[in-house]
């Protein structure tokens, strides 16, 4: 019986998203009114019956901790090895890592003591509900040595996409590029490889020793182009969202307004995804608000005025307050008369009344946590 354990880097899109991330993980980074990034990775694991898996971070790991507590939520328990966190400190590196390579380099231990015959590797950016079972199935069909899920529409020669591949009829992948702005005939990596854990262990002391640290630069695509590594693509038919920068955050936010992106994350069958359970009072509406076209989450008190635009819990909107095309996280509160639009505001943050703040649909302004402003 094919066995599969599972990996996620919590940290890989830090730098790109900005004072969202600036003292958070990718992974704990709240999405759409209620979750975090990584309850997705978490949820498409445990949905597949992968049930011993390692988060990597290597900084600003606290908040995601707290989040995942014991595992419960996802029928995980950290005291009984079902879930592991590796931390610099925890694994005996005392700096930031330098890629994937240096990461799982130092958590080779945890590799190493493994059982399973598969590893799954995730990064924390891109969102879908998943089937990992699916995935591993194909890629042992396939014969390969790595599978990469992969999505078409998302290159489009202006996106630089970590990793973007051609394959041929067969799915067998006929070029690689990494760091590049790929032409729409390419399909975009999903952050998502299946490989074997013994092959692993091999191509990353090897990598390591050469000073190589990239996965997609200097494990796939090297290994493909000067060791005959033969790589399987995985196309994924449903909703991914790629969260890898600030705008694509917000877009992707308000695109949960869409019936049918909702239902290709949420509504898929024996995909549930799961998080951290808070609860809160029920939603208030005043008799003078008008919320039209928004997503909310409960504990929210509405006395102004919203319009296409997600709230998290906890949100207080005062009277003849207006919001629209926004993104407002948990326990945020906006003043009387307060005007909003094309904003993402980060947890906590307090607008003042009468104050007008307005960003554009591609370049959202971002006010970080518990600022008054």
């Amino acid at each position: 019986m094919t066995t599969t354990m599972g990996i996620i880097f919590a940290n890989i899109y830090d730098s790109s998203l900005g004072e969202l991330t600036n003292k958070r993980t990718m992974a704990s980074l709240p999405y759409g009114g209620r979750y975090r990034q990584i309850d997705f990775s978490l949820s498409n694991m445990t949905n597949s019956g992968i049930r011993h898996i390692g988060i990597i971070t290597k900084y600003n790991y606290h908040s995601l901790m707290n989040h995942i507590g014991s595992g419960q939520e996802w029928d995980l328990d950290l005291q009984e090895g079902g879930l592991e966190f590796m931390t610099p400190y925890a694994a005996d590196h005392n700096a930031s890592y330098r890629g994937k390579l240096d990461a799982l380099n130092s958590a080779m231990n945890f590799l190493r003591v493994a059982k399973e015959d598969y590893v799954v590797l995730v990064d924390s950016g891109v969102l879908c509900a998943i089937d990992f079972r699916a995935l591993v199935e194909d890629h042992i069909a396939s014969g390969a040595d790595v599978t990469v899920a992969v999505k078409d529409g998302i290159s489009n020669g202006v996106k630089q996409l970590d990793m973007a591949v051609k394959v041929d009829k067969n799915s067998c992948v006929t070029d690689i590029a990494v760091d590049y702005c790929a032409s729409k005939d390419y399909l975009a990596s999903m952050g998502i490889f299946v490989i074997s854990r013994e092959l692993l262990i091999r191509e990353v002391t090897e990598a390591v020793a050469h000073s190589r640290y990239r996965f997609e630069r200097d494990l796939v695509l090297h290994g493909f182009a000067n060791s005959g590594m033969k790589v399987n693509a995985y196309q994924y038919g449903s909703v991914a969202l790629f969260n890898e920068s600030t705008a694509e955050y917000f877009h992707n936010n308000l695109a949960l307004l869409d019936y049918s992106v909702r239902n290709g994350l949420f509504r898929v069958p024996n995909r549930t995804i799961y998080t951290k359970v808070r609860n809160e009072v029920p939603v208030y509406y005043s008799e003078n608000s008008e919320i039209d076209d928004c997503m909310v989450a409960d504990g929210c008190v509405f006395e102004g005025k919203a319009f296409h635009s997600v709230f998290f819990r906890g949100v207080k909107l005062n009277k003849n307050a207006m919001v629209k095309d926004s993104i407002i996280m948990s326990d945020t509160v906006i003043g009387e008369g307060a005007q909003l639009e094309y904003v993402i505001l980060d947890k906590e943050v307090v607008v003042r009344p009468g104050a007008k703040l307005c960003g554009t649909y591609d370049h959202p302004l971002v006010i970080k946590r518990g600022e008054t402003v």
